[in-house]
């Protein structure tokens, strides 16, 4: 039997998800169809609300829906400090671990040349106006470890070195390969106080 284009459309639009391969697009798809027709509506509506509200930080690239993210807004945080990530959902790892209070900035990708990406792809001009001030003493790389994050890591040591006193990268009893919004509170944590000058 022929596959109705309805569900095939939507299999390739789940199949544009990370990690969802062509079986885990259909088995999505095939849930939908069980799904009572309100929770399918709630569902459409959900994802439409979030590309209408959800925007970047013009501050720090944080995901927010308000003008400006609530930490950037957060007077009580270390001012002196910037945690440098490569996605809103590593900085979120790292408010999890309630293990650091100071100020981000999300390059939003990482240097990759197999996906095309390069310097100009990433939020890297705000990142060089925010520290021509001079009130951040600290910038801490927390790319992910792997070969891109790591690459990433070392251009943008080389080029905020002028700016800041202290240029630091995490510890890592982070596994290599690995992606820190899977890693545990604990371990952010340790990688954190364990950092390193570049």
């Amino acid at each position: 039997m022929k596959k109705l284009k309805s569900v095939e459309r939507l299999e390739d639009s789940f199949n544009k998800l990370p990690s969802i391969g062509r079986k885990s697009a259909e088995r999505l798809a095939y849930s939908i169809i069980d799904m009572p027709y309100d929770d399918v509506k709630e569902f459409s509506n959900a994802l439409l609300s979030l590309k209408e509200k959800v925007h970047f930080c013009p501050i720090c690239g944080n995901i927010t829906e308000d003008n400006i993210c609530e930490i950037c807004e957060d007077t009580d945080r270390d001012q002196s400090t910037l945690m440098v990530v490569s996605y809103p959902k590593d900085l979120q790892a790292f408010e999890n671990s309630e293990g650091y209070r100071g100020l981000y900035h999300v390059l939003n990708g990482v240097i990759s040349v197999s996906k095309g990406r390069g310097i100009e792809d990433l939020n890297i001009d705000s990142l060089l106006k925010r520290l021509e001030n001079k009130s951040i003493k600290e910038v801490i790389i927390a790319t992910n470890p792997t070969i891109e994050g790591e690459a990433t890591g070392i251009y943008l040591s080389k080029i905020i070195a002028p700016y800041v006193e202290n240029v630091t990268r995490l510890a890592y009893g982070l596994q290599m390969g690995g992606n820190l919004d899977y890693t545990d509170s604990l371990t952010l944590s340790k990688a954190i106080e364990g950092r390193r000058k570049i």
